[in-house]
């Protein structure tokens, strides 16, 4: 039982989240209503709001929570493009890197062992390139967020490569985010709307799709450089 105490943990964060109705806060009209008073806090007390932002951004991804992308942009109206991309990349990558965990000490194992025909021929193909299958799935949002943290604990991918290629590849898309938060400040005081969808353009949406394009280089060159020559 001892291996399900993280997974229950995570669980019990879920719960309490959604029993504070954690929804509202995750809102425009909520950042509208206390953006002063959170601006002030960061400016008298930049340490414990910088740790605050860490701790509540790991546990939400952690524990799924939905709502990753409005903490993004809080964290780039907060702190600014470099500092509130440099938390926010360190926090989901710690929470992504908890619920990995929390997911292959628990449920691993028991799945490998009732899918093992069709589980064991995926693992072998994902874990020969397991670095860039896990970049472009980070790089372009196919799945979401919580179902590319999952999946790898049950193919067997490492605790190295899976870190390396969630922090990397979550990048260029937490970078998009912080950088819409900078320009939130301008959009409040001058009473205006924001909307989420106005920020992956198609312009931005096909930048991303070739930085994943350029993750699977390595895998089609190993596909074809192990191909016996006539």
């Amino acid at each position: 039982m001892k291996r399900f105490l993280p997974l229950a943990a995570i669980g019990a964060v879920l719960a309490l989240a959604y029993l504070s109705d954690l929804g509202y806060y995750l809102t425009f009209d909520h950042l509208r209503a206390h953006h002063q008073i959170m601006v002030d806090y960061v400016a008298a007390h930049p340490v414990a709001a910088a740790g605050a932002y860490l701790l509540l951004y790991a546990l939400a991804v952690a524990a799924s929570v939905p709502g990753a992308v409005f903490m993004t942009i809080i964290g780039g109206f907060l702190f600014g493009a470099v500092l509130g991309t440099m938390l926010t990349v360190t926090a989901a990558t710690a929470g992504a890197t908890l619920l990995f965990l929390a997911a292959r000490t628990a449920l691993g194992s028991a799945l490998r062992g009732k899918a093992e025909s069709w589980l064991g021929r995926m693992e072998a193909g994902f874990r020969r390139n397991a670095f860039s299958y896990l970049l472009v799935l980070r790089l372009v949002p196919l799945f979401p967020f919580f179902i590319v943290n999952l999946v790898p604990a049950f193919l067997g991918v490492g605790l190295g490569t899976y870190v390396a290629a969630t922090l990397i590849g979550i990048v260029p898309g937490t970078l998009v985010y912080t950088l819409a938060g900078c320009g939130v400040g301008s959009i409040l005081e001058a009473g205006g709307e924001f909307s989420i969808r106005s920020v992956l353009t198609p312009e931005m949406i096909a930048a991303l799709c070739g930085l994943a394009l350029l993750a699977l280089v390595p895998v089609v060159y190993k596909r074809f450089s192990t191909k016996p020559t006539s």
